[in-house]
């Protein structure tokens, strides 16, 4: 018999976060994510999101021994922008159980419902830094950091055997940075933004001096993203909270913002992937694990973009055109990378979408975001 009950202990929130690495331990795929992190997002006086919105957390108990996890959402902000009343759903991880699988989301349908929620979404987490869905294709490539989920093959089949429907698809592209090029169009629209001088690209050399910039970034990252199918407005604290711990790992040499009036109103965020030395840390962060993740920037062949991002106001002037000229010359600028993703774009995205399969890139990681009505 399976009973879900509620994380309200410290002992239940160390079994809540310890299930995942001891379900994903023999995983080759897997990365683990920092247990702080997770701690973080259990606790109101530390994660921002609380700020506005509320969370609860389930485990999934076979007698005395976890089977299951998950969180309860509802983001106040989101459903207010969108006018919607959704509950989402994240950090579900569980054995391949469909038993399990109904006890759990039975429970997180519920604790919407006494809330008012009509609609269940997800996996979609705490903010624009968690990844989004559950991965449908590409299980055999390792994840990215933790910048988005992974999970068994099974998980698909047991959501969509609930009765879970697709809502929205986030697709994660390769490309061989050394071999990418600026398409013959590209380059032209690139050229005649650069003849234009109402564009122009702004480089860095080092932290101290990209720090400067961080506000204008903070303003930039909030507004660049009005369109996408995940955006909602975030509070000055979320911006502080994304843009400090997308800094921890960009490269400011790599780094290029494209600057109007003396403004920001696009971006290349590139970071080394230290996926390798994530699996050797198991989730620790002590000096140690620090020391690890730092000799791995220097010699990871891995890059990835999980931050493009470009103001409206600026596609019009050939800043989509300089935006990918920038992305193709930060790769080409250190040869010591192999490998390249872009990860999780929409599939509302649609002209991104378009762009990078001109510019070479395979799509070859898909996750998927549920949706079930709950009224």
């Amino acid at each position: 018999m399976i009973s879900v009950i509620p994380v309200n202990t410290k002992p239940l929130q160390r079994k809540f976060v310890e299930f995942q690495y001891e379900l994903y331990k023999d995983c080759p795929q897997f990365v683990p994510p920092i247990k702080s992190d997770i701690y973080a997002m259990m606790n109101p006086k530390k994660h921002p999101f609380y700020d506005h919105s509320e969370a609860d957390f389930f485990l999934a108990m076979d007698g005395d021994k976890v089977v299951g996890r998950i969180a309860a959402l509802i983001n106040r902000p989101f459903n207010a922008y969108h006018q919607t009343k959704d509950a989402e759903f994240y950090l579900f991880d569980l054995i391949d159980s469909q038993e399990v699988a109904n006890a759990l989301l039975d429970r997180v349908a519920e604790w919407a419902r006494e809330r008012g929620m009509t609609k269940l979404v997800g996996p979609k987490g705490f903010g624009p830094l968690d990844g989004y869905g559950i991965q449908i294709e590409g299980h055999e490539h390792r994840q990215m950091m933790n910048m988005m989920n992974y999970n068994y093959p099974y998980y698909q089949r047991l959501v969509e055997t609930y009765g879970f429907s697709k809502a929205v698809d986030f697709v994660s592209s390769y490309v061989d940075p050394q071999k990418i090029e600026v398409p013959e169009k590209v380059a032209k629209a690139a050229a005649i933004a650069k003849k234009r001088g109402s564009l122009a690209i702004k480089t860095f050399k080092n932290k101290a001096e990209l720090k400067k910039w961080v506000p204008q970034l903070r303003a930039a990252y909030n507004g660049s993203f009005v369109q996408n199918w995940e955006y909602y407005p975030l509070t000055e604290r979320e911006m502080d909270f994304v843009v400090s711990n997308a800094l921890i790992l960009v490269i400011p040499e790599m780094l290029k913002m494209i600057v109007k009036d003396n403004k920001v109103v696009g971006f290349v965020l590139p970071f080394p992937d230290v996926s390798r030395a994530f699996q050797k840390n198991k989730g620790k962060l002590g000096p140690i694990e620090i020391l690890r993740l730092l000799a791995e920037i220097k010699k990871t062949d891995w890059i990835d973009f999980n931050g493009i991002g470009i103001l409206p106001e600026a596609q019009g002037f050939g800043g989509n055109a300089l935006i990918y000229e920038i992305l193709i010359d930060s790769v080409h600028q250190n040869k010591r990378y192999k490998h390249g993703e872009l990860t999780q774009v929409a599939e509302t995205a649609v002209q991104m979408r378009k762009d990078l399969l001109n510019l070479g890139c395979i799509f070859y990681k898909n996750h998927r975001v549920y949706q079930k009505t709950i009224a």
